[in-house]
């Protein structure tokens, strides 16, 4: 009976990873469909006019610290201190899920953005930015980051609260870069979206490959 439960829980939870993926995927799909018809266009003007209304020195402030979270700067620093930290708990298998999860992404990401070459947005930009606009780095790279770092401690910790905590938590930072990205002008709504979706892409299948991996350990 019990390695019965044990299979039906480990089909259930591929199957789930599976749905998770294939919604990433047909987001992304659907966006770049829509990117290459001009039909997301509307959609991103009609946002960044709602944006615009909002715009004041201090929330200014506030989204350049925001958005600072997601840059490759701190990414970078951060997935250096978050492996080094699993690494002295020693958890070498998250550690390493955590720099190839990051890195990887990252390398992916600029893929991404010089096959699809979008410009950025042109409409009052509150900061500069270089490079192509679509799918967000900022985006991409946070949704990859502080998802690896929330699937981390829902893996470690033992107290449901401090999961569904710590997951809840991150996901609305994860959410406020992206908004920061499109407020401060720099990126199209379209482009954040897709940054979460190839995102969620990225990491829905290193959770697959850890956890393969981690059932091969324990054979």
């Amino acid at each position: 009976m019990r390695w019965k439960a044990l299979t039906f829980k480990r089909i259930l939870y591929i199957v789930m990873e599976a749905l998770i993926l294939g919604g990433f995927f047909y987001l992304f799909i659907a966006i770049v469909d829509e990117l290459q018809e001009n039909e997301i266009v509307r959609f991103d003007e009609r946002v960044i006019d709602n944006m615009h209304a909002f715009i004041s020195p201090r929330l200014t402030e506030f989204m350049n610290v925001i958005t600072f979270f997601g840059s490759v700067k701190w990414l970078v620093i951060a997935v250096i201190i978050a492996s080094v930290l699993l690494i002295i708990v020693k958890k070498i298998s998250l550690a390493f899920f955590m720099m190839i999860s990051s890195g990887v992404g990252a390398l992916f990401n600029i893929l991404l953005k010089l096959i699809f070459k979008r410009e950025r947005p042109d409409i009052m930009p509150l900061i500069e930015a270089q490079g192509f606009s679509f799918p967000s780095g900022h985006s991409m790279g946070s949704f990859i980051f502080y998802g690896s770092l929330a699937y981390i401690i829902i893996h470690l910790a033992r107290s449901r609260r401090w999961k569904a905590a710590w997951s809840l938590l991150l996901s609305c930072f994860i959410i406020a870069i992206g908004i920061s990205r499109i407020y401060l002008g720099v990126h199209f709504p379209s482009d954040v979206i897709a940054g979460f979706a190839a995102g969620g892409v990225w990491l829905t299948i290193m959770i697959l490959g850890f956890r393969y991996y981690e059932s091969c350990k324990n054979l």
